[in-house]
């Protein structure tokens, strides 16, 4: 469900869910920002939990929904083997506060490798500490073969 447009960006398949109903959608991450586009309207930001409309669509933040997507994320184990894993991605973006941000930001990973799947629990949208908790609970000495989204 991912394929790499270049060296410095990713691009993944997703899902975008609100009352409205479901779309496709494609994220793209340069390292220094994430971009969706939902509905004709682009969506961009710093981080996933940080996604606003441009300016010309609202300047609102992105609120109200579900984002769904997989990418793959190679894992080193302690005696230095490197396997593909892909990791599953939930962000749920609470209903819109007076201010247009979400009530709440709850990400959730699940990291599927080697036959298990390793889940983060739920987080406050910290994309790097989800992966961390994710990280703990891997065998002693395996790590993410790659430095996975710097701006999420």
């Amino acid at each position: 469900m991912s394929s790499e447009s270049s060296e410095s960006t990713e691009v993944w398949a997703g899902w975008y869910r609100d009352r409205r109903g479901a779309e496709a959608i494609v994220i793209t991450a340069d390292g220094r920002s994430v971009t969706t586009r939902v509905r004709g309207a682009e969506y961009t930001g710093g981080s996933f939990a940080a996604l606003r409309a441009t300016e010309e669509n609202g300047g609102l933040p992105l609120a109200g929904c579900v984002l769904e997507w997989d990418l793959p994320l190679p894992v080193v184990t302690g005696g230095g083997r490197s396997q593909q894993a892909t990791l599953s991605c939930l962000l749920a973006l609470g209903e819109a506060l007076s201010d247009g941000s979400p009530e709440r930001v709850d990400l959730q990973l699940t990291l599927h490798c080697d036959g298990a799947a390793y889940e983060s629990g739920v987080t406050g949208g910290d994309f790097d500490q989800a992966l961390d908790r994710i990280l703990r609970q891997l065998p002693p000495g395996t790590r993410f073969a790659r430095r996975l989204l710097e701006a999420a």
